[in-house]
């Protein structure tokens, strides 16, 4: 009895040693609820959510009815279910049209957004869109369209025009290796119905001139990058538009495979750096300003003052950047910090950047499936813990001079190693010399880039922006060149195979537990994070990829992986490649086709001369083999992969084990797989 009397007294006691940190495990219980949605392969009914809203309630009755040692774990029962029901309502709160077949015909609609895709062709977004003989309740509210067309490309698309040309669009596709990343569901919570492109002129229709904020915020938008690149030509421009207005269609394929070989990608993105530093600038110089007035700073809270001004121009930044999910992130986060010094509490905590994660996951939580808010809340969480860390040690024998290098240097290592696993999950790449160019350039965007933006901002009414955007374009050369330097160094970039859905999760629990818990239990977070690299150094990749359209077929070989052909399904081929870990183009890949046992027959011509096939082959078509035609051995034509999706084989004894992308999605409110199931069959033998 005395023992667990004492089992009893040192659990109450570490869980009483919880009760600073408890807010911190907040947005994990949600993110746990969320993640685990995202995982089912059925769909749940609104009996089930209705069924979790009341068991919501329950949970936190007894949380607050029960013991203080145990109210702990009945409140995080009820996060978790709670964000199992904030993502399923999210997910039908999104709902709209998503087209069910493939379509060639006239599109008209409005612009709302413009981008460039992966091939550097520009990209529009349309909405209030009309597709012939379609009718209005089957027709998608957003389509994405990139334009192909060589030489002249009819008008030139400006925002809120309605424009017409003559497009091929399909449903949104599905995952482009089972277990692969899902744009189906991507395209479901962005609002996309479909997507395609078109090779002929646009048209103008006419200037949808209605009274909508968000296309005279686009308006303005555009009219400052076209300005800002007026007067910054080539790379330099469209970087220095990237970060003011978040338009990044004018950076060259060049700079950014240069800028992702370096780890300096995330300077495009209008992410809690940018934010930060800008609202740093304001607040500082809103501060010199009321201290240079007796007046002001006697009688007033110039704090309380220059942290609301900083807060009304951090929401101008994200209006202008077109308040993407990264920056609506940022700018909560900046929010938070600055909310809690107007009331005189720390800005920067682990309970500030719980709130921001908390408020992100409620409002939109597919957030947490992306790499930009696992990578985003993983660096702010490490640099706060870190630095909270070292103000506990006194750093007497360090010159003052060297204090401000030192925390550069450590917030560029502890950020560069909190996000690089997740960056590597999700890229299957490792920037090695990352670390120097952010020591490089990171200095630089808030000592001279940001500083010159803001002052731009002030001096455009003048006339005189023109000086500072000069300003700004002498860092951005800089980081450019810096960029240039590092991924063409030997080994600049490594690259690695995918992990296994268990990895992300484990990973982020043993670093939560190693940050949050407070108690020599935290350090159970070391072996945990541990096993995940153990789990992902065991994943094995498939043996042979076929793509949902049988366009490309992969074998992996000794080598690596073989590739059916030398060019098209070039995104396909790339994520394959890459998902590998293998840096190799499509080409090169392709030079190590050999005999394995499957026969990949690309277009009509192929599948007209070919002759059959030998017992414990698979053939894989592009086309729709002939009525009647049977060759033998089993066959994976378009028609079987449109309801299957991609398919990946393994090699197992006695066979082959068979996966689609199908299987692993699950049907979802995003998937839209074909009412008809696929038909069961067996694949043989196949020699290798």
């Amino acid at each position: 009895m005395g023992t667990w009397h004492q089992m009893i007294g040192a659990f109450n006691a570490a869980m009483l040693a919880q009760r600073g940190s408890m807010i911190g495990w907040v947005p994990v219980c949600l993110a746990m609820g969320i993640g685990g949605y995202f995982s089912l392969l059925w769909e749940p009914g609104m009996a089930l959510f209705a069924a979790l809203g009341c068991a919501v309630a329950l949970l936190l009755i007894c949380a607050w009815r029960l013991p203080e040692g145990l109210s702990p774990f009945a409140s995080a029962v009820a996060l978790v279910l709670l964000g199992f029901l904030i993502a399923g309502l999210r997910a039908h709160s999104v709902a709209a049209p998503v087209l069910e077949w493939r379509y060639y015909g006239p599109v008209e609609g409005r612009v709302v957004a413009m981008d460039r895709s992966q091939s550097d062709a520009l990209r529009l977004t349309l909405d209030q869109v009309r597709l012939d003989d379609v009718p209005p309740w089957r027709t998608p509210d957003r389509v994405r369209i990139s334009l192909h067309g060589k030489g002249e490309m009819g008008i030139t698309p400006e925002p809120g025009l309605r424009v017409m040309t003559t497009a091929h669009l399909s449903p949104p596709s599905g995952p482009v290796e089972p277990g692969g990343f899902d744009f189906q569901r991507h395209a479901w919570f962005a609002g996309l119905g479909a997507v395609g492109y078109t090779r002929v002129p646009l048209l103008g229709a006419n200037a949808a001139r209605e009274g909508h904020t968000g296309l005279a915020v686009f308006r303005i938008r555009m009219a400052a990058s076209a300005h800002i690149q007026s007067v910054l030509p080539g790379d330099i421009g469209g970087f220095a538009a990237a970060i003011t207005t978040g338009d990044r269609s004018a950076i060259s394929q060049d700079a950014l495979r240069n800028l992702r070989a370096s780890n300096l990608a995330h300077l495009l993105a209008i992410s809690g750096l940018h934010m930060g530093l800008l609202t740093g600038v304001v607040f500082g110089a809103l501060r010199l300003i009321f201290a240079a007035i007796p007046f002001v700073a006697l009688r007033w809270p110039t704090k309380v003052l220059a942290a609301i001004g900083a807060l009304i121009a951090a929401s101008g930044y994200l209006a202008l950047s077109g308040g993407n999910v990264a920056t609506e992130r940022a700018f909560i986060m900046v929010a938070v910090a600055l909310g809690a010094l107007m009331i005189g509490r720390r800005a920067i905590s682990l309970r500030a950047v719980a709130i921001a994660a908390t408020i992100v996951l409620v409002l939109r939580p597919e957030a947490l499936m992306g790499p930009g808010f696992q990578m985003s809340f993983a660096a702010t969480t490490a640099l706060v813990a870190v630095f909270g860390w070292l103000r506990t040690i006194d750093l007497y024998w360090l010159p003052k001079w060297m204090r401000p290098a030192l925390a550069v240097f450590i917030s560029s290592a502890v950020a560069g190693l909190a996000t690089a696993p997740i960056a590597a999950a999700h890229f299957n790449a490792i920037a090695h010399y990352g670390l120097i160019a952010n020591l490089l350039s990171v200095p630089l965007m808030g000592i001279l880039i940001m500083p010159a933006a803001v002052l731009a901002v002030v001096l455009v009414p003048l006339g005189l922006d023109g000086i500072a955007l000069w300003a700004m374009g002498l860092g951005l050369r800089w980081i450019l060149g810096v960029a240039d330097w590092i991924a063409h160094l030997d080994g600049a970039r490594g690259y690695v195979h995918g992990p296994s859905g268990l990895v992300l999760p484990l990973l982020t629990l043993g670093f939560m537990l190693l940050i949050l818990w407070q108690g020599r239990l935290r350090w159970v977070g070391v072996p945990v994070m541990a096993l995940s690299f153990g789990v992902w150094l065991g994943t094995e990749r498939p043996t042979v990829l076929i793509a949902d359209t049988g366009t490309l077929v992969g074998v992996l070989t000794k080598d690596g992986r073989a590739l059916s052909k030398p060019k098209g399904a070039g995104f396909i081929a790339r994520n394959w490649l890459e998902n590998d870990g293998d840096g190799v183009a499509q080409w090169e890949a392709a030079e190590r086709w050999r005999d394995s046992g499957i026969i990949h027959l690309s277009g009509k011509r192929a599948m007209a001369a070919f002759e059959g096939c030998e017992a414990g082959q698979i053939v894989v078509t592009s086309v729709k083999p002939a009525p009647g035609s049977d060759p033998g051995c089993p066959l994976l034509d378009p028609a079987k992969l449109r309801l299957t999706g991609s398919v990946a084989l393994r090699k197992e004894k006695g066979g082959w084990q068979m996966t689609t992308a199908r299987d692993l999605a699950g049907e979802r409110l995003w998937t839209h797989w074909p009412k008809e199931q696929p038909a069961q069959f067996t694949l043989g033998n196949i020699s290798q």
